[in-house]
């Protein structure tokens, strides 16, 4: 088996193992972030995460949790494709001879190059996704105006082409990309300084499961701690009416929530990111390090 089809075999179950641990987490990051401001005077929708949580586990049962995953998980295999397989081939490429380890430094310029190609996949995959797990905040604005709101990840497609074309389905590019881009050149270059700090050195083919799993952990605490504000902007931007949108784009959006909220506005949801990160991220590099490995 060639080594494209190995990190696309492997990239996959690494991507399945991440959905599974985190997706809860990323229902109610969600939530948080696309929920409107309060009007002066009034509480918010959710007071914090945990809120959120018995507000949707009450409204939808344990399944809410899980709402959206349809497409994310409809595309893991192609989404851990481009990132494990650009990112090997760019390995290839930075190698100073064919199997050398590569530096921390050459780790990140490979994660930035993953993370360019996967964005123009992200995109259209969050935004459905989004979308999904916002419902219950958008069904107020449904109610009010009588318009039906999508069921599922095929007909949110659908109610977005009507409305926008298949240029619709990329609203939220810029921000993506200035979160895929950063965010998996730190991730990856993360990941391997931890490594060769715990192996002592470039080889670090016999760490066991646990370091793994720390090094996995710490990369994505790093990868979120870095590119949250632009997670929230493109979650704003995503989750938008495109009729009567509320942003003109992402330097709107980043203003507005500002203006709203303040700073701490770029942190919606942070707790929940920052919990998921580190679970959903070990098992991503756990499951995708064992697989590879068990390979050849």
């Amino acid at each position: 088996m060639g080594d494209i089809a190995k990190d696309l075999t492997a990239g996959t179950v690494g991507g399945i193992a991440n959905l599974v641990v985190g997706h809860p987490f990323d229902t109610i990051k969600v939530k948080l972030q696309s929920q409107p401001s309060p009007a002066p005077g009034q509480l918010p929708k959710y007071a914090g995460a945990f809120d959120a949580v018995k507000q949707t586990v009450a409204a939808e049962g344990p399944r809410g949790l899980y709402k959206g995953m349809g497409a994310p998980l409809a595309t893991v295999a192609a989404f851990n494709a481009l990132l494990f397989t650009v990112r090997g081939q760019m390995e290839t490429l930075l190698r100073s001879e064919p199997g050398a380890p590569l530096t921390v430094k050459q780790q990140v310029v490979a994660g930035a190059g993953a993370g360019l190609a996967v964005s123009f996949l992200a995109c259209p995959t969050e935004l459905i996704k989004c979308r999904l797990q916002a419902q219950s905040s958008l069904a107020e604005a449904g109610a009010v105006s009588g318009v039906a709101l999508p069921k599922g990840p095929m007909d949110v497609a659908r109610h977005v082409m009507r409305n926008a074309g298949v240029k619709g389905l990329f609203k939220g590019i810029v921000p993506t990309m200035g979160r895929e881009i950063p965010g998996n050149a730190i991730m990856f270059g993360v990941y391997e300084a931890v490594k060769q700090y715990m192996a002592g050195g470039r080889d670090t083919s016999g760490l066991g499961q646990g370091s793994l799993i720390l090094a996995g952990g710490l990369a994505g605490g790093a990868l979120w701690l870095t590119v949250y504000p632009t997670d929230v902007v493109k979650s704003v931007i995503q989750v938008d009416d495109y009729k009567k949108p509320r942003y003109s784009g992402s330097i709107d959006a980043l203003k507005k929530i500002v203006a709203a909220d303040g700073v701490k506005g770029l942190y919606k949801g942070f707790g929940p990111a920052m919990a998921r990160s580190v679970p959903a991220n070990a098992a991503t590099f756990v499951a995708y390090e064992i697989t590879r490995s068990a390979m050849g």
